[in-house]
């Protein structure tokens, strides 16, 4: 039993030792990693690296494990000591660093310059021997003056900036944009050796001042070509662009006016309701009835004659009674399609003449009333083909009474309408009511007297006039756009 105890504890004491003499041997493994604040270190491992990564102090440097490549890039943030344990895919440690950051003046320029331009794309920024530079291709145009005005704050920074040609290219194509679109068609730009080049034919000198001050405004802050910053080679200075334009004294051709077709339509609804009760009773006794007199004699009695027959006949003796309802509706349309020039007054007048006669015999007198429309309109092309119109319309429209009325309506304004789009420029409602109440007339009397009138009625009328007006303007190419439609509508027909 004692033999036992005593080689067990033989075996803990080897044990220990041989745990000391692993972890005398893991310091022994200890390698040291020089890394310079604001820089980048790569480390380069014989084995697979395992993302789980033991950094003591995490806020003297960062890091980043590249399995495929068995790299470790270590980035100094402040200066300090830290220790970093790599194991393998495993789990096994494989080896361990003793990483002693430093921090130097160029570094902390560094450190700034990547403050101040981190956002910036397509920079890079580090230290070649003993300088700080800043190299790369700029992307975005507008991050030019940012650079610019940055690194005039730090004279000893290497400038290797330089703008992408394919920035270049997409400055170029939206010059051009801007200038065809302020009606310079036959202008190009092109980027040649760095350098714009506008490139055409315009009217006249002033254009070409015109397209100048274009690209003027489209020019981004001028970044000089490497070459040229240095005294390597002999370059000739030369501005950012070059206008290579001729004008052509020729007056230019006008173009030709613009056309409208113009429909107006105009749509008048009338409506009326009579609705009538009447009670009359009337009776009336004839003419030849009997008469009786009573008088005062000579000698101052009294006296009484009589003559014909008291009797007579009694007409209308039993009461009338009328109940009557009336109701219609009449729609009256009429159009008219005018075509004219921009800017030009177009107009289209349709009247009709309606005759009448008032009296009878040698009273009788003679009258027309005129109906129909007439249409003014001036129109106006804007952007995004809306269409201003200038508008004068008078309708005027006759009744079916006797003698007729003339309903006049007159619209003058001004509206903003698109290309193949109709707009309601005006309207009228008009609404008549009126209750008669006992003003039916008796029955005509030819012969003979009434004995009494009775008379009770009521009469109640309404009537409602609407009149809207309608306008669509097109814009077509020449006047005979639309024809077919109409010889269409004209087309005799055969069976």
């Amino acid at each position: 039993m004692l033999n036992k105890f005593c080689s067990l504890i033989i075996f803990c004491l080897l044990s220990l030792s041989l745990i000391a003499q692993d972890d005398v041997s893991k310091d022994e493994a200890l390698k040291e990693v020089d890394v310079v604040v604001g820089l980048e270190k790569i480390i380069k491992l014989d084995f697979v690296p395992n993302s789980v990564v033991k950094l003591a102090n995490e806020n003297l440097a960062s890091y980043q494990i590249v399995p495929s490549k068995k790299q470790v890039l270590l980035t100094g943030l402040k200066a300090g000591e830290t220790t970093l344990t790599l194991r393998d895919t495993a789990g096994d440690i494989r080896a361990r660093y003793l990483v002693k950051v430093t921090a130097s003046d160029q570094s902390k320029v560094v450190v700034q310059l990547k403050e101040l331009l981190n956002d910036v794309e397509g920079l890079e920024i580090g230290i070649k021997g003993d300088a700080v530079y800043v190299g790369g291709q700029i992307v975005v145009p507008s991050d030019i003056g940012k650079v610019v005005v940055i690194l005039d704050k730090y004279p000893d920074v290497l400038r290797l900036v330089e703008l992408s040609p394919q920035t270049q290219l997409i400055i170029a194509r939206k010059m051009q944009e801007e200038i065809q679109k302020s009606n310079f068609k036959d202008v190009t730009v092109r980027v040649v050796n760095g350098s714009f080049w506008i490139e055409g034919v315009v009217g006249s000198e002033e254009d070409i001042k015109r397209v100048e001050q274009i690209v003027n405004a489209y020019l981004p802050d001028q970044i000089q070509n490497l070459a040229r910053r240095t005294d390597a080679v002999q370059s000739i200075k030369k501005r950012p662009y070059e206008i290579l334009l001729t004008f052509n004294s020729k007056p230019k051709q006008e173009p030709l006016p613009k056309l409208f077709k113009i429909t107006a339509q105009f749509v008048e609804l009338t409506k009326g309701y009579d609705r009538l009760f009447s009670f009359q009773w009337t009776p009336v006794i004839g003419g030849t009835g009997g008469e009786i007199g009573i008088g005062k004699s000579n000698s101052g009695g009294v006296t009484t004659s009589s003559s014909g027959a008291l009797a007579a006949t009694i007409s209308h003796l039993f009461p009338k009674l009328d109940s009557a309802k009336s109701a219609g509706h009449a729609r009256v349309v009429e159009s008219g399609v005018v075509v004219v020039k921009e800017n030009i007054a177009g107009s289209i007048k349709k009247t009709t003449t309606i005759p009448y006669q008032i009296g009878t015999a040698d009273n009788a007198k003679a009258g027309s009333a005129v109906a129909g429309f007439d249409m003014n309109i001036t129109p106006t092309m804007l952007q995004e083909e809306k269409i201003n119109l200038k508008i004068v319309i008078h309708v005027s429209s006759a009744s079916n009474d006797a003698p007729p009325r003339t309903l006049d309506n007159t619209v003058d304004t001004q509206i903003i309408v698109k290309s193949q789009e109709s707009a309601v420029i005006g309207g009228v409602v008009t609404n008549n009511t009126s209750t008669d109440f006992d003003k039916v007339d008796p029955l005509a009397i030819t012969d003979g007297t009434p004995l009494f009138s009775f008379v009770k009625s009521k009469k109640y009328s309404t009537s409602r006039t609407q009149f809207v007006m309608f306008v669509t303007p097109e814009l077509i190419e020449s006047a005979a756009t639309g024809a077919s439609d109409i010889e269409r509508k004209f087309r005799k027909r055969s069976r």
